[in-house]
């Protein structure tokens, strides 16, 4: 429900809706596996950083963009959760954020996106961004390089092992999944394989733009999710709890993570094309889905800023191709490093009010990837 900001006006309409779930609760079915939280506990996180004034960033954004055709959105401001039950449960989150998705556009029709997000604004680092993709629109217009089907060398930029994880979130860690064999990641948290020890993830509430609290209700903490390429804890929300027997952790309704932290490795930036060599680096992957969920099995598309490296330097852009891999190999067998310094990615979506969702994580420099067409 949208608040209008009048008190008389917000306060009829809260009693209304809530007079009429009171009068739908007794035609609902009874739900075996509702297990709300009794307990009372209180919880306040204000993260109020100083956010940059939008007027200066966007025209900092037309100065550096004044000869290049840009398209990306600018969003700025706090974020506000709060919770409270007639449990004495009553809980409050404020955190400030900024998120530029952008764009840039070569007259041949093709694109290099990029992004910048964070809690503090740090011009230095914007323009090092901003820079680079700016470099790279600038490959694009060299032509295209066609690779035959095969395995090849590559970087994988943060983003797109952005959309690797994606999918491996995609019921990975849920309780709920697992216990039903569902999961992406059955094989892992079952013991019967592993990821490469550069691997560790957590889910980091503390410090991030996720409440420290569940919309169910229960408190959220960090959690060990994978160590050194092996299985720790997964997600549970109330409903797994009550189900499995299991100790609810604040994980929302379909146990998807919300803050994932993804531990850098020893490879820094200004050396990633030097130890690349020869081979391909991927910016951005596109349209994932699984080609066998039960081994982890991805496929997707490179699409633009895909280059074709040669003895360290960028030679060409490379045609659209598709891969077809297991994130058991990509981070994995195949998995020969992480960059050190690691990027924020949140979530952009905004549909119905915006996210607060988020993940840090390196890029990764792998031995193969499998390429199908």
């Amino acid at each position: 429900m949208t608040l209008s900001g009048d008190s008389g006006t917000d306060t009829q309409r809260l009693t209304d809706a809530l007079q009429q779930l009171r009068e739908t609760l007794p035609a609902l079915a009874k739900d075996p596996y509702l297990l709300p939280n009794t307990e009372a506990w209180q919880s306040s996180n204000v993260q109020d950083q100083a956010l940059p004034d939008s007027a200066q960033v966007v025209e900092q954004i037309c100065d550096l963009s004044s000869e290049l055709d840009l398209v990306g959105f600018y969003a700025a401001g706090p974020l506000y959760r709060g919770f409270a039950s007639s449990w004495g449960a009553l809980g409050w989150h404020q955190a400030n954020s900024f998120n530029f998705d952008w764009s840039l556009f070569h007259e041949n029709g093709q694109a290099v996106k990029a992004n910048y997000a964070g809690h503090h604004w740090n011009n230095e680092a914007f323009v090092r961004r901003f820079e680079q993709a700016r470099e790279q629109l600038e490959f694009l217009g060299r032509p295209l390089h066609t690779l035959e089907p095969g395995q090849y060398r590559a970087y994988l930029a943060p983003a797109a092992v952005d959309e690797i994880i994606g999918m491996l979130t995609w019921g990975g860690f849920s309780a709920q999944a697992l216990a039903s064999k569902r999961s992406p990641l059955q094989r892992l948290y079952d013991g019967d394989t592993r990821f490469s020890p550069l691997f560790s993830v957590e889910e980091h509430v503390s410090g991030s733009l996720s409440p420290a609290f569940s919309r169910e209700g229960y408190p959220r903490k960090d959690l060990t999710l994978i160590v050194e390429g092996q299985a720790r804890e997964r997600l549970v929300d109330s409903s797994s709890a009550a189900e499995y027997n299991l100790p609810a952790n604040g994980a929302d309704y379909g146990e998807g993570p919300s803050a994932l932290d993804i531990a850098g490795g020893s490879l820094e930036l200004d050396k990633v094309l030097e130890k690349l060599g020869t081979g391909l680096y991927i910016s951005n992957l596109w349209y994932l889905n699984f080609s066998d969920r039960a081994a982890a099995r991805l496929t997707g598309m490179t699409r633009f800023a895909t280059f074709w490296v040669e003895e360290g330097r960028i030679v060409a852009p490379v045609s659209t191709m598709r891969f077809d891999d297991s994130a058991y190999s990509l981070l994995g067998s195949a998995l020969e490093d992480l960059t050190r310094e690691r990027e924020l990615i949140l979530q952009s979506s905004t549909y119905t009010q915006r996210q607060t969702g988020s993940i840090q994580l390196p890029g990764a420099l792998v031995s193969r990837i499998t390429f199908t067409l």
